[in-house]
This record gives structure tokens, C-alpha cells and sequence, in this order.
């Protein structure tokens, strides 16, 4: 398992979003003694809150409608620092992946997390009849938010996707598959699961926190969040993601992608790394991708005033 994780580090220098993979794979139960970091809980107003199977919606704002979906093992709060400006003008859709935020995993118990939630997604959106709608997604989010788009293009407006591949299995390897990471996908599913039950390593938080942001305030938050979710909902739904390869479908999305992606010198530089996400998103026919410098994969945390000026520029 020490090999794995030393060649998973080596990719995890060009590919920080990544790294929570390699962080809690690494654990294993090596701190099962240790005990869960302090969370705190912001407290805000919201004019609806909306519980399905596989979501939690939170409503909040006035204006034109807009969706956004946080990552694995990610609370809605991943989007406090763009909400002031964003409710403004906007009918603002936070969805929490139930499991996540401390949450009850209801329905994410089971296989098929992210078909349920894009299944919620599209009921939410059909019930309250938003019409098609700009969707932004957060690395397993923005997964999501691609498949939303393709399984029900009349939702999607257009999409901003930060900093997510439509296929992970190319980290590992150029010319993986999606039968062929299963066995790295299983693995590390069961790895997640069996740190359930256990008090949460804050070393364990503290790694995950180092490898995906850059500004301690961010890690601070990322390690809180990371402590709060349920390992068995965050497993399968990493799994999901892992043996999920969208690149086939991408000609069949219309709407218009955006795809924002951190980089640093220490990953090789902006060339290296935009080169790897515009190789996946060639078959896309309205893709277009955009770096964001010095910054992790939390990059709504690191580089908040550049990503609110993206998300707004976005939303046009």
C-alpha cells in the first residue's frame, strides 16, 4: 500500500484535487485512537429548505434561479464566500449531498449516490419549474453537474465547473478505463468505509487540508468538513466517481462549460496542467478553460475574490 500511495503523491504534485484521495487512503485506521477536530456551524436565515433522498436544498436569495453543488465530502458552506454578492440578484439553490455537513445519509447508503442526486436535482428543477438554469459544480460536483446536463439538457443553462475531469481513471493512468480503475476505485472505497465509526483523525483532516488549499484560513475549513462526513457515503460516492467516464458524452452536452482550474509551478505550471484538462474536454463542443494561478483545488477559498469574479462574470 506504501508504493500506491508514494505513486499516487508523485501525480498528486501536478493534480491537488486529487490529494484527498491519497490522504485517506493513507490512513487505514493508523489513528484510530486520535480524536475528531472541533467543527463550527455557520448560522444564516434561508427562505426554504428542501430535504429529498440524496440532497438537502437550501433556498436563499431573490432574483434570477442558480444552482450550486459543493464536492466529496463538502458541505454547502463551500459557497459562503460568494453568497453575499450572489444573493443579491439571485434565487440561490445550495445543495448539501445527504452524509455530508454532519447530515443524515438517507438514501446515500445504497449504490447509485450520484444518479440519485442528479435524479433529486432534475425533480427539484422540474417541481418548481426554473427552467433551464446556470448549474455550478465543485469537483465531484461538477461530475455532477455534467451529467445533469447531459441526462437532462432542458435543466442546464450553462455550467461552470470548477475544477473537475470527466473521467478520473487518467490520473492513474493515461489509458485507463473505467473497468480498469475499478480495482484502485474498490480499494479505496473500503478504505474511506472503515473509518466509520472512528473518531476522526485530525492528523488525517490536517493532510487532507495541507494537499487540497494553500491558505491556512481555507485549510481551517476544508479539515472541519472532511471530520464531519460520513465515511461510508464519501467511499461510494468516490467510487462512483472514480469508474465514471463522461468523455463520451461530452459532444452530446450542448450548453456552454466553463471549467475553472488551480494551478502552481508546483504542478508544473499552467501549461501542463490546462493542457491535461483541454485533452479531456476536447469533446466538448462549448468548453472553454480557464486557469486560475496559485491556487489548490478549493480555489473558492484561496482565490475567493478572483473566483466571485468569475462566478459573476458566469452568470452574466
Amino acid at each position: 500500500m506504501n508504493r500506491i500511495v508514494r505513486c499516487l503523491c508523485r501525480r498528486d504534485n501536478r493534480l491537488p484535487w486529487f490529494a484527498i484521495l491519497i490522504a485517506l487512503l493513507a490512513a487505514n485506521g493508523f489513528f484510530q485512537h486520535a480524536h475528531a477536530a472541533p467543527t463550527r456551524v455557520v448560522a444564516r436565515a434561508a427562505d426554504t429548505l428542501v430535504q429529498m433522498d440524496h440532497i438537502s436544498v437550501q433556498v436563499l436569495g431573490r432574483g434570477s434561479p442558480v444552482v450550486l453543488i459543493p464536492g466529496l465530502s463538502s458541505p454547502r458552506a463551500t459557497w459562503d464566500g460568494a453568497l453575499p454578492e450572489l444573493i443579491k440578484n439571485h434565487r440561490v439553490y445550495l445543495v448539501q449531498v445527504n452524509g455530508f455537513g454532519g447530515d443524515d445519509p438517507r438514501g446515500n447508503l445504497q449504490p447509485g449516490i450520484l444518479d440519485g442526486v442528479v435524479a433529486d436535482l432534475h425533480t427539484l428543477i422540474a417541481e418548481r419549474k426554473l427552467g433551464a438554469v446556470p448549474v455550478v459544480g465543485h469537483s465531484m460536483g461538477g461530475l455532477v453537474t455534467l451529467m445533469l446536463a447531459r441526462d437532462h439538457p432542458q435543466d442546464v443553462r450553462k455550467a461552470l465547473i470548477v475544477d473537475a475531469l470527466p473521467f478520473l481513471g487518467t490520473i492513474f493512468a493515461p489509458a485507463a478505463t473505467a473497468d480498469s480503475i475499478k480495482p484502485q476505485a474498490e480499494m479505496m472505497r473500503a478504505q474511506m468505509a472503515g473509518l466509520y465509526g472512528k473518531p476522526y483523525p485530525p492528523q488525517l483532516a490536517a493532510m487532507v487540508a495541507r494537499q487540497n488549499a494553500l491558505k491556512p484560513a481555507a485549510r481551517e475549513k476544508i479539515a472541519e468538513w472532511s471530520a464531519k462526513a460520513d465515511m461510508r457515503v464519501s467511499g461510494q460516492a468516490l467510487y462512483e466517481d472514480m469508474v465514471a467516464d463522461l468523455r463520451p458524452d461530452l459532444p452530446r452536452i450542448a450548453a456552454p462549460i466553463t471549467v475553472l482550474v488551480p494551478w502552481t509551478d508546483a504542478m508544473g505550471g499552467e501549461a501542463r496542467v490546462l493542457g491535461l484538462y483541454r485533452a479531456q474536454y476536447a469533446g466538448a463542443p462549448n468548453a472553454t478553460i480557464r486557469g486560475v494561478g496559485d491556487s489548490g483545488h478549493f480555489l473558492m477559498l484561496d482565490r475567493p475574490e478572483l473566483f466571485e469574479q468569475a462566478l459573476m462574470a458566469f452568470l452574466g
